[in-house]
């Protein structure tokens, strides 16, 4: 039978059948061009980091075990035209990533174990710390989990006494300018965590992470219904695709 030429994983399994034991074929042998490039690009990895790469051949690295027998660079040039950049990429959503021709569930796999791999480091690296003393880590991870996603999620930052993160949980997720937000859930669910305080975070798709009026009245409302409770809402952080904003530096708070 003819195989159809171009990118195409339709016919991979979930994991790289690189690993596993076939007869061998000449058919299942990528070219020796191929296997070239993919180890270069491998010594030069392991050599230089992320930092020797520009975001195509990173991305290739990703696809290799996702398509290990074709020429990846086209399609990481195309995920890259349709979606910006390296992280945009991996953060897009599997119905969109679906969508463009090449793609298939191998590929959105190998990009989604990526995202969670990056998002599960970020978390690490501040949950069960004094958030004051990793602030910029705290931030770091707000613009990983949530700087491309395309719909507005509301996020909530649980503290005890000792401003240490013991729950990071998403409240809501909404559309892409509008999220509902109910400031009685948020503090229902501070008393069940026995937490002291709170930070508030959601993003704006649009990318400018200027607050909305709905937003500065929405803050304001949590932050009452917390007081009553003796529990103090910090900050509440909104994250664009390129900057944020804290209501607490910027005069909201």
């Amino acid at each position: 039978m003819t195989r159809r030429a171009g990118f195409s994983d339709a016919a991979m399994p979930l994991f790289s059948a690189d690993e596993a034991i076939a007869v061998p074929s000449p058919t299942r042998t990528p070219p020796s061009y191929i296997r070239d490039h993919r180890k270069r690009l491998r010594e030069r990895f392991l050599a230089g980091g992320p930092a020797a790469m520009p975001d195509y051949e990173l991305l290739e690295l990703v696809l290799f075990r996702a398509i290990p027998r074709r020429d990846v660079k086209p399609l990481a040039r195309a995920l890259l035209e349709q979606f910006g950049d390296f992280n945009a990429v991996v953060s897009a959503p599997p119905d969109r990533l679906a969508a463009l021709s090449g793609v298939g569930d191998a590929v959105i796999c190998e990009l989604k174990v990526i995202e969670a791999a990056a998002h599960r480091l970020a978390q690490s690296r501040v949950l069960r710390k004094q958030v004051i003393s990793s602030w910029n880590s705290l931030l770091d991870y707000c613009r990983t989990a949530m700087a491309h996603r395309d719909v507005e999620q509301f996020r909530v930052f649980y503290l005890d006494t000792k401003n240490v993160l013991i729950a990071d949980e998403e409240q809501a997720r909404g559309t892409v300018d509008h999220v509902p937000v109910y400031p009685r859930e948020v503090v229902k669910r501070a008393l069940e965590l026995n937490a002291s305080a709170l930070i508030l975070v959601h993003n704006h798709p649009s990318g400018d992470p200027t607050p909305s009026e709905s937003d500065i009245t929405m803050t304001q409302r949590i932050e009452a219904a917390a007081a009553t409770m003796g529990i103090t809402l910090h900050d509440h952080i909104i994250v664009g695709r390129t900057s944020d904003l804290s209501f607490r530096a910027d005069g909201y708070l």
